[in-house]
């Protein structure tokens, strides 16, 4: 509750629409995460009671993937945002959803390694909850 969860009209609005051409369509409500346990948690309840979840990242997906055509509640995973696992070795890292391009660059620095743009802008996040050198997700 509190902080963590909104129903207020403009956080709707933010989080139901991304860089796309597509309408904004609102979620019911916003909910920000700060745990694995919290959204599936949260997932489970969304699941028994039939309402559709959206995830949110950053809004600057292209698709309109955000846009919550059925309502529904939006998962804002902004807030989960630890590097949880770094290996040298075979240049993987384990992330949280909400960690960006930026953040990771920032944690890499001074091992030689980098995640690189690719076709993301620079506040996107590299993707679910593992990524390595090849791909970036958009993260919405």
């Amino acid at each position: 509750g509190g902080p963590n969860v909104s129903t207020a009209m403009a956080g709707r609005e933010q989080h139901g629409h991304d860089e796309s051409m597509h309408t904004c369509a609102p979620p019911d409500a916003v909910v920000w995460p700060q745990a694995v346990g919290q959204v599936q948690e949260l997932a489970a309840l969304c699941y028994r009671c039939r309402v559709p979840m959206v995830p949110f990242g950053t809004g600057t997906g292209l698709e309109g993937g955000v846009n919550a055509v059925q309502g529904g509640v939006c998962f804002d995973l902004s807030r989960m945002d630890a590097i949880t696992e770094l290996s040298l070795e075979d240049f993987s890292v384990a992330v949280e959803p909400g960690v960006t391009r930026k953040a990771l660059n920032s944690h890499l620095r001074g091992t030689g390694l980098w995640f690189p743009v690719g076709t993301v802008g620079t506040g996107e996040q590299p993707g679910g909850p593992r990524a390595g050198g090849g791909g970036t997700g958009g993260g919405g």
